[in-house]
This record gives C-alpha cells, sequence and structure tokens, in this order.
C-alpha cells in the first residue's frame, strides 16, 4: 500500500479531548476520530489494527472448538424481562421502543439472545457441549465516557458462550477458554496477568479477568510474589487473623470522643459505617483506616443493590437510638474480621456521644456476623501462603465467567439427559474487547515519539521510506523493495509521499510499525538501504543486492525481540 494513496490524516498536536497516552496517539496517528462522546469511527490503520487482534482471536477460539455466530445488536426487552436484567443492569442500557411500542435495547452483551437461541435447538445430551462466539459492535450508554477507546459507549467485543450438561462440563469449557485467553495475549506479545474476579451485573459463581499490564490503567492488580495467588481489587481476599484471648483485659471504660486529644491512632480504633442493602439498613465495624469493599459486601449479603446510607438516613439512624426507639434501626450488625485480632480497641458509642476504651467485639457490641469486609492494602498478609501482597495497575481487556444455571434456569433452557430427564444447561460466558486491546497496547507501548505496535497486530509490519521520490533511479529502487517485500508475504506501507524527510520520520515513529526501511540517494550509491528496529531503536543497514535474504533474517530478529513467532 502507497502511503501517497491511504488515507491517514496524521495530527502534530494532540487534541485537547485527549486525556491518556493512548487516546492521543490513536488521534494523533490517523487511526480514529471521534464521532461524538464515546463512539469513535476506525479509520484505515486503526481498523487494521483490529482485524489483526481479531484473526488471532478467531484462529484460537477455533482450535478451542469455538463456533463463529453473529447475533442481532438490536435485542427484544422481553428477554431481558425474562433473565430479571432488564431493570437490575442499570442505565448503562440503552432502551428504545419501536413504531409498535414494543420496547428493545441496544446490546451491550448477548447472554439472553444466545440463550435464546439454544433452548429452540437443543433438546438432548448428545448435542451438547456446544461454544458458540461472535466479535460485534456493542453498546454501553457510559455515564462518563473517557479516554478514546478505553471506556467508550460504542465498542467491538468479542463474547463467547458456553452450554454443557453440568458442572464438570461447564468447568473444562471454562478452562479451555481461560487456556485460549492465555494463548491470543501471549500471541500479540503483550505483558498480561489473569486475576480471579468479581462477577457483577453478569452473574455467575466465579470468574477470571485478564489485565494488560500498566502504569496508567484504570484497574488495581494484587498479586503474590511468593505465590500464584492474583485478584483485582474488588475480589483481593484479605487474610483472617487468629483471635486473641480477650481474658485479662480491661473493661470498657469510656473516654474523651476526640481523635486527636486523645492521642488514640487510626489502627486501633472502630468505625462504624453505615449502608442500605435492598432497603435494609447495615451497620459495618471497621478499623478506623480501612475502607468498606462494597462488592464483598453486597455478595456476603448476597444482595442486588448495596449503597452508603445518606446523611439524612445515618442521622435519622443516630437520632431513633438515642431517642430509644423501640422500632428497628439497624437490621444487620457486621464487622470486617480484621477485628477478631485485637480484643482492646477504641470504639465509638453513638449513645454516649463518647469513645469507649479497651472495647472487645464480642463483649461491647452485638454482631450478627464476621466477614471479609474491607477493601485489600499493599502489604497485607496473602490469603494463600501468608507473603505480603503486591498492587499494581492494570487495564481489563478480557473477563470470563462460569454462569452456572443463571440464565438457563431463569429462561429455561433444558435438555434430556441420559435417562429422559429435563436438566438445566450450564452455561460460562467469555469476552474480549477487542478495540480495548489496541489502546492497552499502546498504554503499554510507546515513547515521545509514538506508538510502539507489537508486529502481530501492527496495521503494517513495515514502513518503507523513499527519502527522494522526485530522484528517479531512488525511486525504482524503492519500487523495487516495495515489490519484494510484497512477495514475501510482509505487510508493508510504502511512504512515497512528496515530504520532507523529517515529516516522513516522525510519522513512521508516530505510526508504531515494528520495522523502518529507508532508502535515499546516498545509501542507494552505497549499495545499502537502511533499518531501525522501532521497538529498541537499534539502526543498521542490509545490502541492495541481498535485500530479500537479509530483510528476512532481521524480520525474524523483530519479532524475537517481543518473544513472538511470524504467523
Amino acid at each position: 500500500m502507497r502511503l501517497s494513496r491511504y488515507y491517514a490524516p496524521t495530527l502534530k498536536e494532540s487534541p485537547a479531548e485527549a486525556e491518556v497516552v493512548s487516546h492521543k496517539l490513536l488521534l494523533r496517528a490517523g487511526m480514529i476520530r471521534k464521532l461524538t462522546a464515546g463512539i469513535y469511527t476506525y479509520l484505515p490503520l486503526g481498523l487494521r489494527a483490529i482485524n489483526k487482534f481479531s484473526r488471532i482471536v478467531r484462529e484460537e477460539m477455533d482450535r478451542a472448538g469455538a463456533l463463529e455466530t453473529l447475533m442481532p445488536a438490536v435485542q427484544p426487552g422481553d428477554l431481558w424481562k425474562e433473565s430479571g436484567r432488564w431493570e437490575h443492569y442499570g442505565k448503562e442500557l440503552l432502551r428504545f421502543t419501536d413504531r409498535h411500542d414494543r420496547e428493545s435495547c441496544l446490546g451491550p452483551t448477548h447472554e439472553e439472545v444466545v440463550t435464546d437461541l439454544v433452548r429452540h435447538e437443543i433438546r438432548s445430551y448428545r448435542q451438547l457441549p456446544i461454544n458458540l462466539f461472535q466479535i460485534q459492535t456493542k453498546f454501553r450508554d457510559e455515564i462518563r465516557p473517557r479516554f478514546g477507546l478505553m471506556r467508550g459507549r460504542e465498542f467491538i467485543m468479542k463474547d463467547g458462550y458456553s452450554f454443557d450438561t453440568g458442572d464438570s462440563g461447564a468447568d473444562a469449557s471454562y478452562m479451555s477458554m481461560y487456556n485460549a485467553y492465555n494463548s491470543i495475549f501471549e500471541r500479540v506479545g503483550l505483558k498480561f496477568k489473569s486475576v480471579s474476579a468479581d462477577s457483577g451485573s453478569i452473574g455467575g459463581s466465579f470468574s477470571h479477568e485478564f489485565m494488560v499490564l500498566a502504569d496508567t490503567g484504570e484497574d488495581t492488580i494484587v498479586t503474590c510474589p511468593d505465590c500464584t495467588y492474583a485478584a483485582n481489587l474488588e475480589k483481593a481476599e484479605t487474610a483472617c487473623p487468629r483471635p486473641v484471648s480477650t481474658s485479662g483485659n480491661a473493661a470498657a471504660a469510656s473516654g474523651p470522643n476526640d481523635l486527636d486529644d486523645s492521642g488514640d491512632s487510626p489502627q486501633h480504633t472502630i468505625k462504624t459505617e453505615l449502608y442500605v442493602a435492598d432497603n435494609a439498613m447495615v451497620a459495618v465495624f471497621l478499623r478506623q483506616d480501612r475502607q468498606c469493599n462494597e462488592v464483598k459486601l453486597k455478595n456476603f449479603l448476597g444482595a442486588v443493590d448495596v449503597r452508603p446510607a445518606t446523611p439524612e438516613e445515618e442521622e435519622k439512624a443516630h437520632r431513633d437510638r438515642q431517642n430509644g426507639s423501640t422500632g428497628k434501626v439497624v437490621d444487620k450488625y457486621l464487622a470486617d474480621h480484621e477485628l477478631l485480632g485485637i480484643s482492646d480497641w477504641i470504639a465509638e458509642d453513638d449513645a454516649l456521644a463518647e469513645r469507649l476504651h479497651h472495647a472487645d467485639m464480642d463483649r461491647n457490641a452485638r454482631i450478627d456476623a464476621f466477614a471479609d469486609l474491607r477493601q485489600a492494602c499493599p502489604g497485607d498478609a496473602c490469603p494463600q501462603c501468608g507473603a505480603p501482597l503486591v498492587f499494581t495497575r492494570g487495564i481489563e481487556v478480557g473477563h470470563i465467567f462460569k454462569l452456572g444455571l443463571k440464565y438457563s434456569k431463569a429462561m429455561n433452557a433444558t435438555f434430556l439427559d441420559e435417562n429422559g430427564e429435563q436438566q438445566f444447561m450450564c452455561m460460562g460466558c467469555y469476552g474480549i474487547g477487542i478495540s480495548r486491546v489496541i489502546a492497552a497496547s499502546i498504554e503499554q507501548n510507546n515513547d515521545d515519539a509514538g506508538i510502539i505496535f507489537p508486529p502481530a497486530i501492527a496495521p503494517f509490519e513495515v514502513m518503507l521510506i523513499n527519502l527522494n521520490p522526485h530522484d528517479e533511479e531512488v525511486t525504482k529502487v524503492a519500487d523495487f523493495l516495495y515489490e519484494t517485500l510484497r512477495k514475501q508475504g510482509t505487510d508493508v506501507l510504502y511512504d512515497d509521499r512528496d515530504e520532507r524527510p523529517g515529516v516522513k520520520f516522525n510519522d513512521a515513529d508516530l505510526m508504531g510499525f515494528p520495522m523502518q526501511v529507508t532508502l535515499g540517494r546516498k545509501g542507494m550509491d552505497g549499495g545499502m538501504v537502511e533499518t531501525k528496529n522501532r521497538r529498541t531503536g537499534e539502526k543498521g543497514r542490509l545490502s541492495l543486492d541481498n535485500f530479500a535474504g537479509e530483510f528476512s533474517a532481521w524480520r525474524d530478529s523483530v519479532w524475537q525481540d517481543w518473544g513472538l513467532k511470524q504467523p
């Protein structure tokens, strides 16, 4: 492809709207353009990168036995009501009515659609297992779309769904996809981690996220350097301390209700936080310097919705308690299991407006249950081996779930087993943010000059630069190099534009193709072309007489620099 005939409108400056590196560089390199908030047009270079990654995904899905399909983007509201997600999914679900007043939505995911498909087709256990996937545009009406392709409203996603006869089969399908996802991201050349995660609005019994490691990532990853434990911050467990005997401790005594005046430290002080869980008031006891993990609280309670109590609700609960209200002020009292470890706490007593010293959670407080309710912190003990946990940043690019019977029960997706008895299908679902992977790759691989694409997903492998397009002899040789590369099967973009060398070099670095091959009059007279490895910056030369063979060897070395094998 000749750049003089290609549509790649580069920009010298970053648009003011761009906040993160990938957003800036995708715009500057002429790969995307904004239509409206969170919605982008993919220009030819950007789409080539997306298509290359999609091909890798398809190859690994095919290797794992998954079958590609394509489901409608518009979904009937009745299906979502049947699954129970029509209201629960929230305002991110874009709902609308057609001319017949039928409610529909733009699909953010396709659990309902694929379950409806399979329940009408599968009758016998002999037809299972089956694994279907698609690569399709999704829409989620994000309240604050930002960061370009990192958090848009419209995006390209691979979503897949497995159906099995039972738990053991579902576990096998899950592990097959887990291994396939690892292979996909290894083939791309990204540094990533698979971590245990919360299932969120998708539901199910367990899940894993695949995180591209990057300092600019929105998500926090918690890992153990001494064992295999890894989780995202929402899911990260904290080790339960051994309870300490309370015998011999001083009795609780009132003291000044002033942290600074009393000299009490947050590490020895208990605070109470109020939450509303499905319209019930819940009190959570935590160490003063800890933060409640609302996802853990929601999962422990089995609640649909959990939120902090409003100031008005907190004031009413405090007032009712002081006034000795006979009504039930707080429905449930929970304490983080860290409070089991020490019996000599300092705790607030709302009724006395004072502080209790030498408090013991068993002796001085009503506790309905102790549980892991706080957010993990750097240095916490690993729940598996006890080593200090390490925190890093990451970008979620994939998420797999074992759904179990959540959707098959709600939507009556059944089959007849070996005994002729009706059973519910056991499901899994598996997603990859196709367009987000391109942005995440740029977040991980860039420098001051621009993008540094891994060869596997670079729009083009090579930028061939003709420094003297008006020189007929140089152009003749450059054209020959271009045809040679194409015949070798190399993906090459030929910069034959009538531009200054500085412009060409800057655009080559900005676009981030892994390899640059440059020909000018001086090099041609010396029988050489110059090369540059975009990742390392290393420059070299190849002879014109043996260009095909020397380039092939150099190309292999560039792929090896990324730890990759050529396809």
